[in-house]
């Protein structure tokens, strides 16, 4: 029954705000990348979130998945004095009302290796209290072990990272469109990929250092779902080659059980 609970929590988080249903419609009509890319539509991506050194300095992206969870990568290394900021889009805004929440508790996958070029880059956050949820903030949907979003599919990237691979970081939230790609076009970069992992991209379009941890999200039945979870990308940031994502269908499973055990 706790299971079920928990598969109902992703799909209804939020009440009036369901899943990965932006209250803010994104603006995705014109389709660009992060470096030297296109700034977001003031949350319209509610459940991106900043991940901050407690002096305030922007360090990983993550995803709010219900009011208590959020998801980045293993390799952010999270610390308890870190900062958990909800419904930011300008990080140098004194007067965005945004929710900023500390760590309770944090949860790398088990099996997370950095040495083995990132595999299972995974991380729950447990927030310290709960996120409040509003137009601004929202949880995104959690792509299902059985879902299927085959090469070619079209989806979001989104974060305050640097916009070129010798830039600064991005301020105001960016947005960029990535075509999945099958492991084995992942491949043919020389990217030693695993089950684990998705790719995106190659095609003049990046993330780049400050992305880390942010969500790949594609629509499923008209709700953005999250289906990667970012690990890392060539190196200065090439746009020629692919972003590594951690696969949410993959990890879905260890997800449930993570939360069902915390």
């Amino acid at each position: 029954m706790v299971f079920l609970w928990i598969l109902s929590c992703f799909a209804f988080a939020g009440a009036a705000y369901g899943c990965g249903t932006p209250a803010i419609p994104p603006d995705i009509s014109g389709y660009t990348d992060i470096v030297n890319g296109k700034e977001a539509k003031p949350h319209s991506w509610p459940w991106q979130v900043s991940l901050q050194e407690n002096s305030g300095c922007h360090h990983c992206g993550g995803s709010l998945i219900n009011e208590n969870w959020v998801v980045t990568a293993a390799h952010c290394s999270v610390r308890e004095s870190h900062l958990v900021v909800l419904g930011a889009h300008d990080l140098r805004s004194s007067t965005e009302d945004v929710q900023v929440i500390g760590v309770g508790k944090m949860f790398p996958h088990p099996e997370y290796n950095k040495t083995s070029r990132w595999n299972n880059d995974i991380q729950l956050i447990k927030l310290a209290s709960p996120a409040q949820i509003n137009t601004h903030v929202s949880p995104v949907c959690v792509a299902e072990t059985r879902d299927n979003f085959p090469a070619g599919t079209m989806c979001m990237a989104t974060g305050w990272g640097k916009t070129s691979g010798n830039g600064n970081m991005a301020t105001r939230l960016q947005q960029a469109a990535l075509p999945l790609l099958t492991d084995s076009k992942c491949r043919r970069f020389t990217v030693p990929i695993t089950s684990n992992m998705i790719c995106a991209g190659a095609n003049g379009i990046s993330g780049c250092n400050g992305d880390a941890g942010g969500p790949l999200v594609c629509q499923k039945a008209g709700a953005w779902t999250l289906v990667g979870i970012m690990s890392f990308v060539g190196k200065g940031c090439n746009t020629m080659l692919p972003t590594v994502y951690a696969r949410v269908t993959a990890l879905r499973t260890w997800i449930d059980h993570t939360i069902a055990a915390n």
